[in-house]
C-alpha cells in the first residue's frame, strides 16, 4: 500500500523518495531522535526510517500502476493486508464489505515489531476473518534464520485452529537502499532458503512467499526452486496478475491494488472461501 490508512498522505513508495526524505532529516535543525519503532536505532541515517516498510512499497514503480481486476474466471475470495500505516483498523466494516481474510505485519528485520499488532491481529479474528502474519525481510542486516526466529517469536507462529494462515516472507524492493540489498542472485536465494527452512522447522508449515515478478527476476536471477514447496503471493497492481516468477505455475494470493475503499492493500485469494480454510488448516 502507498497511502497511510490514518492520514491519506502519500506513502514512501521507492528508494528515491526515501533518499529525499533522508536528505530532509539530515539537514533539519536539532538532533534526530529514534522513532518508537526503533528504540535502540543503529547510527546510520536510514535507521530513522526503519519499520516503515510494508507490502508493495515498490509495486507501483515496477509491477503495475493500478486498475480494476478483470472479472474472476473462477471464484476468488477478498482479503486485505495491513501494517502500522493503517493504525487501528475498522474490521467490522471490512467484514461487512466482503473481506474474509487478512494478513498483518508482525515484524521487520530483527529490530521492529508492529505497534498496532494486537488490535489488527485480534481484531480481524474477532470480526470473523481467517488471518495470518507477515515479515518484511531485510536481507542485508541479519541472516534468514535469525529473521525467521524473530518473526516466529513475535507473532509469526502458526496454530492448527483453522483460523490461522501460515506466515509470509515479504521479499521485495529494499526501501532503505539498493534494490537487491547488495546481494548477488545466488546469495539472495541462499538467504531466502535459510529463512524458509528455519520457519518450517519452527512452525511445521511452509511459509508463503510474497514478491513481485520483476524483483524476483532481478534479485534471484529467476530462481525456480521454491514453487513446488511454498505458496506464492504475487504483487501486481493491474487488471491481471501477469507473468508469475520462475518456479510457480499458479498463485495462492494476488495483491492487486493499494487503493482500496476502506484499507488500501486489497487482495484476491485464488479460490473460494473453503480454499482459504484449507490453507489455514494445512
Amino acid at each position: 500500500m502507498h497511502r497511510s490508512g490514518k492520514t491519506g498522505r502519500p506513502r514512501l513508495a521507492t528508494a528515491g523518495i526515501l533518499a529525499a526524505a533522508l536528505s530532509v532529516l539530515l539537514t533539519a535543525p536539532g538532533p534526530a531522535a529514534a522513532g518508537p519503532s526503533s528504540p535502540s536505532a543503529p547510527a546510520d541515517p536510514a535507521a530513522l526510517l526503519r519499520g516503515t516498510a510494508h507490502m508493495g512499497m515498490g509495486v507501483l514503480g515496477h509491477d503495475g500502476r493500478g486498475g480494476t481486476p478483470e472479472g474472476p474466471r473462477a471464484v476468488q475470495t477478498e482479503g486485505v493486508d495491513v501494517s502500522s500505516h493503517q493504525g487501528n483498523v475498522d474490521w467490522s466494516s471490512l467484514w461487512t464489505s466482503g473481506v474474509k481474510w487478512a494478513y498483518v505485519k508482525a515484524t521487520e528485520g530483527t529490530y521492529y515489531k508492529n505497534t498496532y499488532f494486537t488490535q489488527q491481529y485480534n481484531g480481524s479474528y474477532d470480526a470473523g476473518m481467517i488471518r495470518g502474519t507477515y515479515h518484511f525481510a531485510v536481507p542485508d542486516k541479519s541472516s534468514g534464520a535469525a529473521q525467521a526466529d524473530y518473526f516466529v517469536d513475535n507473532g509469526g507462529g502458526w496454530s492448527a485452529d483453522g483460523r490461522t494462515l501460515p506466515g509470509v516472507l515479504d521479499i521485495e524492493w529494499n526501501p532503505y537502499g539498493a534494490a537487491c540489498y547488495g546481494k548477488t542472485p545466488a546469495a539472495m536465494v541462499a538467504w531466502i532458503q535459510d529463512f524458509l527452512t528455519r520457519y518450517k522447522a519452527r512452525t511445521g508449515r511452509a511459509a508463503v512467499v510474497y514478491t513481485a515478478t520483476s524483483w524476483w527476476t532481478q534479485c534471484t536471477g529467476g530462481h525456480a526452486g521454491f514453487g513446488a514447496t511454498n505458496p506464492l503471493w504475487i504483487a501486481r497492481y493491474d487488471s491481471t496478475p501477469g507473468p508469475l516468477p520462475a518456479g510457480w505455475s499458479t498463485y495462492a494470493m494476488w495483491q492487486y491494488t493499494s487503493s482500496g475503499p476502506i484499507v488500501g492493500d486489497h487482495n484476491r485469494f485464488n479460490g473460494a472461501y473453503d480454499r482459504v480454510q484449507a490453507l489455514a488448516r494445512g
